[in-house]
């Protein structure tokens, strides 16, 4: 599997916890409780958004 770096951007949230987003994958959002993991959590999304544009035969993004 090929290896893509992706800016990931994280908002500390009010009510606790972080959200992660990822500019270059639109709706590509995440969440979690500590930094590690919603670091953890966008790695896991990025996948799966890559995972899924593949199935679909959809051009994957550069940064």
């Amino acid at each position: 599997m090929d290896q893509s770096d992706y800016r990931v951007l994280l908002r500390k949230e009010p009510e606790g916890g972080y959200t992660a987003i990822v500019p270059t994958l639109p709706g590509c959002v995440t969440f979690g409780d500590s930094i590690d993991e919603t670091i953890t959590m966008a790695k896991e999304a990025i996948e799966l958004y890559l995972e899924c544009l593949r199935a679909h035969g959809d051009k994957i993004p550069a940064e």
